[in-house]
């Protein structure tokens, strides 16, 4: 079809109507069409492109998004030069990609160069260099460098209390990013306190049923959670489901985890099935979100005992991952993880520990050997060497973590505390009983101090001192201590 310049009023009218109705198809049109008529360097055609990148982006067509970003990066470079707005934009734009696609060096280091190039270009004020902040604090906390994200998101927060006010969408979006780092750093009450903050704010400014608002008491419900406040975390997620689509999958997709916690594993995975039918109904198959709806499905599968349910839905979502996102992708790894661990329920030590052992060797090279989910990873083929027999070794890496965990998020840390449990249960098996009763009691002490004694982790940590005690022969205190979580389970009850 031959084109000339009769035909660009039609085509504007068609870019107004691709990029109002989103249309993968009719984007790719554009940029096709665009390139032809006016040529590749045009701004009009480089936005066209942009917009189709967007488009890929949310299909979850992020390798598809990658090149486009990466040929309008080098075009507007060429076009406008490394510091006009929309080169930067582009950048910005690339490094999402990047992040989403688990590529979090190369996401850092663009994210960083726009952060430097916004502060010079525009000063360290203006809303795009707040933005560009923002976005290398999350990447940060993607990359497990929490102290770092709370240093730059607390400086952040700041800047857009003293320009925009604390009532401004983006200090309130500010407050909830920086909640989320708390929660990750395991400073759960200072999450509560900002989380609490900011949904009051939402509610009061766009009111009680906007996704922003929903979104706000989602993760203040993810704090509950973690705090083992699970009654009110449920009541405020059942709360959160009047909402758009994306949102009411998103609190359902809360919600059932919730259920998971509290036990009732019928409504997690009744709930968890819904949110899998209409994933893969509005977004397909290969999307992210639908892989991670698989994922949360297979979890719940495990802990209903249908092992064989779940590790034939595990094995399908890696399939999917490797094929849609790569297989050095965290949310692959994620699920060679989760599939290691059904091995392990399903006696299937020898595959289980192969499996974590690749898992274990992909984190460190992607991640680091200080990363959190590195660190996981770790613990988790530490519980599998202890299921095999393999004591010694089990010792050393539960020890290896401890070191890390308390380096990385220091002594008081959820996370900490679990690795020092699984530690003391290895002491136990090994017969290092003094060794084992010292961590425990250590352990207890700090659960009570950080989450409270009716939690049930530390309900936990009392029933695994209690054991400790019976096999050192310290009846009477075995005793007391028993007596005294039935009572806290009573009273949780």
């Amino acid at each position: 079809m031959r084109i000339g310049l009769k035909d660009l009023p039609t085509i504007y009218v068609r870019r107004g109507l691709a990029n109002i109705f989103n249309n993968e198809v009719l984007l790719e049109e554009m940029v096709m069409l665009s390139k032809q008529l006016i040529g590749e360097y045009h701004p009009d055609t480089l936005t066209s492109m942009g917009n189709l990148s967007l488009t890929y982006h949310e299909l979850g067509k992020l390798e598809s998004a990658q090149k486009l970003e990466e040929e309008v990066l080098a075009l507007r470079r060429k076009v406008s030069g490394e510091h006009h707005p929309h080169t930067l934009t582009s950048m910005g734009n690339l490094a999402l990609t990047y992040r989403a696609l688990g590529k979090l060096e190369s996401a850092q280091n663009l994210e960083q160069e726009v952060f430097v190039l916004c502060k010079k270009v525009s000063g360290e004020h203006h809303p795009d260099t707040l933005n560009s902040m923002a976005r290398l604090g999350s990447t940060y906390h993607a990359l497990g460098k929490l102290e770092s994200a709370q240093r730059l998101q607390e400086e952040v927060l700041v800047l857009c209390n003293e320009i925009n006010g604390d009532h401004h969408p983006h200090t309130l979006n500010s407050m909830a990013r920086l909640g989320s780092t708390y929660r990750a750093l395991g400073k759960l009450e200072s999450a509560q306190q900002l989380e609490e903050k900011v949904l009051a704010l939402h509610k009061k400014i766009i009111g009680e049923h906007h996704p922003h608002t929903l979104t706000s008491m989602g993760h203040l419900a993810s704090t509950y959670c973690a705090l083992g406040k699970l009654e009110s975390a449920r009541k405020l997620e059942e709360e959160s489901q009047w909402g758009p689509p994306p949102h009411t999958l998103n609190s359902m997709a809360r919600l059932s985890s919730t259920y998971r916690a509290l036990g009732k594993l019928e409504c997690a995975q009744k709930l968890q099935e819904q949110v899998l039918v209409l994933r893969k109904k509005i977004s397909g198959n290969h999307h992210p979100h639908t892989l991670t709806s698989m994922t949360n499905l297979a979890l719940t599968y495990q802990a209903l005992g249908k092992l064989d349910s779940a590790q034939k839905l595990q094995e399908e979502v890696l399939v999917l991952c490797k094929k849609v996102i790569g297989e050095h992708h965290p949310h692959t790894l994620t699920s060679l993880g989760s599939l290691a661990s059904t091995y392990r329920a399903l006696g299937k030590l020898e595959s289980a520990q192969k499996l974590e052992e690749e898992v274990l060797a992909l984190r460190r090279k992607v991640s680091g050997e200080r990363h959190p989910d590195t660190l996981t990873s770790m613990g988790n083929l530490a519980d599998t060497y202890h299921a095999l027999g393999k004591l010694d070794s089990a010792q050393k890496l539960e020890g290896q973590v401890l070191v890390l965990r308390k380096k990385v998020s220091g002594n008081h840390h959820p996370d900490t505390l679990t690795s020092m449990g699984n530690l003391a249960f290895t002491y136990r098996a090994l017969g290092k009983l003094e060794s084992a009763q010292k961590l425990e009691e250590e352990v207890l002490v700090l659960r009570k101090k950080v989450i409270g004694e009716r939690h049930p982790h530390t309900l936990i940590s009392m029933s695994n001192l209690a054991l400790t005690y019976h096999a050192l022969g310290k009846f009477e205190s075995a005793q007391k201590l028993e007596e005294e979580v039935l009572l806290l389970q009573k009273s949780v009850d």
